[in-house]
């Protein structure tokens, strides 16, 4: 489904545990590391696209998360032609999106990558909100940054992992080493640092 201009409507997805790090999933059989993210479906609403990309991708329900914001408008990138499909070159230009910041209520256990028969990512992460751009591929890079951007401001303050930045400490994990937000959920075992992306 593409609107007048060639771009076709998705949703993005900022999940946050309770230290405001997110989830920063690695996309099946790649080395590409990213948020959830996917079209919106004839007929459905942007935050009901979101609920159902987030069950697929991650297995999380509406009773796991509540949403803290979303972006007002479309924020939009143009794919390079070298990787549009050669039977959609002419019309299709790229995606345009709105970007949800949720807060997982549930627990890392809830989350679940094997929840369809179709996995997006087959390893993930809690990262620190601020990704680092250069893992992310280069075309989407702008997007990313005005979303991650516009939607900080809805961070909430009052959390374990803010209250040790503001007082220029290290936030320690339960085993008292550092915590640098690098540790995998759900047993999966990745890099300490996300490889160069691979084109989508």
């Amino acid at each position: 489904m593409l609107d007048r201009e060639g771009f076709r409507p998705n949703v993005g997805i900022i999940l946050l545990n309770h230290r405001n790090l997110v989830f920063w999933g690695k996309r099946i059989r790649t080395h590409s590391w990213q948020f959830p993210q996917g079209g919106i479906k004839h007929g459905e609403t942007p935050e009901q696209a979101m609920y159902r990309e987030l069950h697929e991708e991650v297995g999380l329900k509406i009773e796991h998360v509540r949403i803290l914001a979303r972006t007002r408008d479309w924020l939009r990138y143009e794919v390079p032609e070298h990787f549009i499909r050669r039977d959609a070159r002419g019309h299709y230009r790229g995606q345009k999106q709105i970007w949800f910041l949720l807060q997982l209520t549930g627990r890392d256990s809830d989350l679940n990558l094997r929840a369809t028969n179709h996995p997006e990512f087959d390893a993930w992460r809690w990262n620190d909100y601020w990704v680092p751009l250069e893992s992310v591929i280069e075309f989407k890079r702008g997007v990313y940054e005005m979303a991650l951007t516009e939607l900080a401001r809805y961070l909430p303050r009052n959390n374990y992992h803010n209250r040790y930045l503001r007082s220029g400490m290290r936030p320690h994990r339960d085993d008292g080493h550092p915590d640098d937000g690098q540790h995998s959920g759900h047993g999966e075992l990745e890099p300490e640092q996300p490889p160069p992306t691979d084109p989508l």
